[in-house]
């Protein structure tokens, strides 16, 4: 699994999800000026680019380990603090932040608790934490039929379900564990249309993710089986695919 893609390739595959969802977790995390902010695994900057909005790019900062995402951000707002790093280990002073947020971050994380600890550690007293992750473990995500159809055809396939913080309360009982306060937990629902099956499909040949690695591993057989089965399981073009995510937010 590799996230070390071209930022188009992001963008073509989660962006189109993750995109709409960014104005939502911005709005419960409460982010309004002034005040300053940071995203943790920024990828290609969905989030990012709400944050800049609301308080200015000297009012943002910017992390993730991806180079080419990071350099992606670069190009869009050149004079933003943008930092190669992960969550686990923030180059930042304790305190500096109002409002710290990672989006669809937590579940890759190696350590999601030591991540989130982090988190609390860079951000002010009573400042706000918050993270989402899609609902990859009740069947609400974005990627629910892609992994349906996957299992149908090798039941032992390794999904994403199991991932931390994807199933309802793991993202709070996370929280809880990294010593955070005032949990509040929500859901955030978003939804997007494709105009046909190849719209949906094409993406996930671009080894985005767990997901788009899954289809990289197949034979040309397997990858033309899991296509079909992901034909049958949608509905005709044009549809919809509405995707939800589990969402907290914390006092540090």
């Amino acid at each position: 699994m590799t996230f070390e893609v071209a930022a188009g390739a992001y963008n073509r595959f989660m962006g189109r999800y993750s995109e709409p969802l960014a104005e939502q977790f911005a709005d419960w995390a409460g982010v309004a000026a002034p005040g300053r902010a940071l995203d943790v695994g920024c990828g290609p900057g969905a989030l990012t680019r709400v944050l800049v909005d609301r308080l200015g790019v000297d009012g943002v900062s910017a992390l993730d380990p991806s180079q080419h995402f990071l350099a992606a951000l670069r190009q869009s707002f050149p004079t933003l603090d943008v930092q190669t790093g992960t969550a686990e280990q923030l180059p930042y002073p304790d305190d500096l932040f109002d409002h710290t947020l990672a989006q669809l971050v937590v579940h890759f994380l190696t350590d999601a608790v030591g991540g989130l600890h982090e988190m609390a550690r860079v951000t002010r007293p009573g400042g706000t934490v918050a993270a989402c992750v899609w609902d990859l473990g009740g069947g609400n995500g974005p990627l629910t039929t892609f992994w349906q159809a996957a299992r149908d055809l090798d039941p032992d396939v390794v999904d994403e379900s199991r991932l931390p913080g994807v199933n309802e309360g793991e993202l709070a009982r996370l929280c809880d564990e990294a010593g955070l306060n005032r949990i509040e937990g929500t859901t955030l629902t978003v939804s997007v249309e494709h105009s046909s099956f190849d719209d949906w499909w094409e993406p996930y040949t671009l080894g985005v993710g767990p997901a788009g690695a899954h289809v990289q591993a197949l034979d040309d057989a397997g990858r033309v089986a899991l296509r079909e089965r992901c034909r049958e399981l949608l509905p005709d073009a044009p549809f919809a695919v509405t995707a939800s995510a589990w969402t907290v937010r914390a006092q540090a």
